[in-house]
């Protein structure tokens, strides 16, 4: 909630870099942590100074690429995140069975000065119309009326936050269903969710490719009826008692390809209309989407009962949501331009 706010004063550039800078420092902590209450402390602000490049990368996103613009480069950044997201844990897995855990706090830390010297070097300003006036108490309570009382950020808000409420329903329960329950090996675990997530990356290219000739709500429209199906379907299987890896996989894996048709074309739909204040608009999107995620994981993995069927309806009913949410509140809302 404060990225957003000093980026559209003090601009994109200086914020993202001592958001970056921060996260370096806390990276060099946690690997040299001498208990865990030192490592829990170093953790926080790593994430504090991680959600620097997530909130200020979407305003920078729609700075330079305008509202429909963002949507295809966001199709193409989650892409490139998904694969990230694959390939991540099993390096971070190699390296703690080489050389111990504070080896990947180490590689956290060379990766963050890498992307802090990129930055430093390469990264221009892209608000060409800062606002002195953008962190002031009032201001930003008076930002975010504005966002809160438009129909288009809510209604793009909610598609974002329970279409990233239905991963979280699926990762905070996923390893003791998979693994505990139905008794993959931790690589065999991988494997199926690597597999899932290729339909994150599928979904994610073609908002990319297609969103400018299609437009945002057409897009979502199609994302969030196949999200619904794969959701239902899920649940109805595990209701019916088909346990099995497949009956899991298979329709998350459809739910993932419908988030990657979604989330992107969802940011975009709720930054777009805001360039004055995409920062504001970002961070208070980011704030909804990490908040309700949280929520639903934490009350899907609370009612973990040793089947799928917590996580299932979980996700069916965030799906469900998103669904809704786009029929009744972006769907009546007036177009501007294609979004």
């Amino acid at each position: 909630l404060a990225y957003g706010p000093l980026s559209d004063r003090f601009g994109r550039r200086p914020t993202l870099i001592t958001g970056l800078f921060m996260f370096f420092l806390a990276s060099l902590a946690c690997a040299l942590a001498g208990s865990i209450e030192q490592l829990i402390v170093a953790r926080f602000f790593q994430a504090l100074g991680c959600c620097a490049p997530t909130v200020i990368g979407r305003a920078i996103v729609r700075d330079v690429h305008g509202a429909e613009g963002t949507a295809r480069m966001l199709g193409y950044i989650i892409a490139g995140m998904s694969l990230l997201i694959c390939a991540w844990p099993m390096i971070g897995g190699q390296l703690e069975q080489q050389l111990g855990w504070r080896a990947v706090f180490a590689l956290h830390a060379l990766a963050g000065g890498g992307v802090l010297l990129a930055a430093w070097m390469f990264l221009a300003e892209s608000n060409r119309q800062p606002d002195p006036a953008a962190t002031g108490i009032g201001h930003i309570f008076a930002g975010y009326r504005v966002l809160l009382s438009d129909r288009r950020f809510i209604g793009y808000a909610l598609c974002n936050a329970f279409t990233y409420g239905g991963i979280m329903a699926f990762l905070y329960s996923a390893s003791f269903v998979l693994m505990g329950v139905l008794g993959l090996a931790a690589w065999q675990f991988g494997l199926m969710l690597g597999l899932a997530i290729s339909g994150y990356i599928l979904g994610s290219l073609v908002t990319a490719r297609v969103v400018t000739r299609v437009g945002i709500k057409r897009l979502m429209q199609f994302g969030s009826t196949l999200g619904a199906a794969a959701g239902i379907i899920m649940t109805v299987l595990a209701l019916s008692g088909i346990h099995t890896v497949t009956a899991i996989i298979v329709p998350y894996f459809f739910f993932l390809v419908a988030t990657g048709l979604n989330q992107p074309s969802a940011m975009a739909g709720a930054i777009g209309p805001f360039p004055r204040m995409a920062g504001t608009a970002s961070a208070l999107l980011g704030f909804v989407q990490l908040g309700s995620g949280a929520l639903i994981g934490s009350l899907v993995g609370a009612l973990h009962d040793g089947t799928p069927v917590p996580m299932a309806v979980g996700i069916a009913l965030c799906s469900l949501a998103v669904l809704a949410s786009h029929h009744f509140i972006v769907g009546r809302t007036a177009d501007r331009g294609r979004v």
